[in-house]
């Protein structure tokens, strides 16, 4: 079937203080997550964000960027979790007349969370038939501008540590992440390794939101940046390498949370995600030409257009 649609598909986020709370059931739904978490958890949004997150404006600029890098195709835009949600969007891509779409997600790695529930939101979300572009970890068009805001984030500082981050998730569902298991970690540990070059590094998590009797991927950034400290470490990069933009998980967790917690003789710079760094966004549009052209996907872990059944499960 030929594509004639991109689908940037993202997570969605509140764009008013009245969505906050509405924004934050949608994510948790089904979660039993107690309502004086999500409240705290609003009140950073309101508090430091005035309820609008700065996700959905990224996602904006990053379908501009998509649209001017491939002319020959519409490039529409939907959420997960908020305007413009998949359905609506999937409705007005049918209503163009379009019959097959290649969905573009903000996520490069291979999980649960990152892969196969959006695709589980997409089949849900219409009849339109939509394919998911494979993931891009290991794309120079993500690894070179990461290098790029990795050095940047260096300059002036004489020997720092590298400590890169990813959203925690539970050890269940990391364990069970790509075709034959544990590829959430070993593919973040792959990219981690290209973009830190001859600097010593660290793998660690972030943004753990789960109960606490649940085993999630450890050790924590903050728990982390602790015992480096204790060390005698005194400079740290901290590079989001599970991120693709600079929302909220980013900008609150790692700028203000984290450095609230740091001793101030630590000195902490954070480099910035890719975002819509032009030979980011390049790449991407070459990878959608590739599918389009039916070009096959290379060798490597999780790296196959179509998903085998038992890939990414949620545990």
């Amino acid at each position: 079937m030929t594509i004639d649609a991109v689908l940037l598909t993202s997570f969605g986020g509140p764009e008013g203080p009245d969505d906050v709370l509405p924004f934050l059931e949608n994510v948790t739904r089904g979660r039993d997550v107690p309502r004086a978490r999500l409240e705290v958890v609003a009140s950073h949004y309101l508090e430091h964000f005035g309820g609008v997150s700065p996700l959905n404006a990224q996602c904006r600029q990053l379908q501009a960027a998509l649209q001017a890098a491939l002319p020959e195709l519409p490039v529409y835009w939907g959420n997960r979790n908020w305007h413009p949600y998949l359905a609506d969007t999937m409705r007005t891509m049918q209503a163009d007349g379009v019959t097959h779409a290649l969905a573009v997600v903000t996520s490069a790695f291979p999980s649960y969370s990152g892969c196969r529930q959006y695709q589980e939101d997409l089949a849900a979300a219409g009849p339109l038939p939509v394919s998911k572009l494979r993931h891009y970890y290991a794309e120079d068009g993500f690894l070179e501008p990461m290098r790029r805001n990795t050095e940047a984030a260096c300059e002036g500082l004489r020997n720092p540590r590298l400590v890169f981050t990813a959203h925690s998730v539970p050890v269940s569902m990391a364990v069970a992440s790509g075709p034959d298991g544990g590829a959430y970690e070993q593919t973040l540990r792959l990219a981690a390794a290209r973009v830190a070059g001859d600097r010593p590094w660290d793998l660690v998590w972030q943004s753990r939101s789960g109960p606490p009797q649940v085993p999630w991927l450890e050790p924590d950034v903050g728990d982390h940046l602790l015992a480096l400290h204790d060390q005698g470490t005194r400079e740290v990069v901290v590079v989001p390498l599970g991120f693709t933009s600079d929302h909220v998980e980013v900008v609150f967790d790692l700028d203000v949370q984290l450095r609230a917690q740091l001793p101030d003789d630590l000195v902490l710079k954070r480099a910035a995600t890719v975002g819509t760094d032009p030979q980011f966004v390049a790449m991407l549009a070459g990878l959608v030409r590739e599918r389009i052209n039916g070009v096959p996907a290379p060798q490597g872990i999780a790296l196959q257009d179509v998903c085998p059944p038992g890939c990414c499960l949620a545990r």
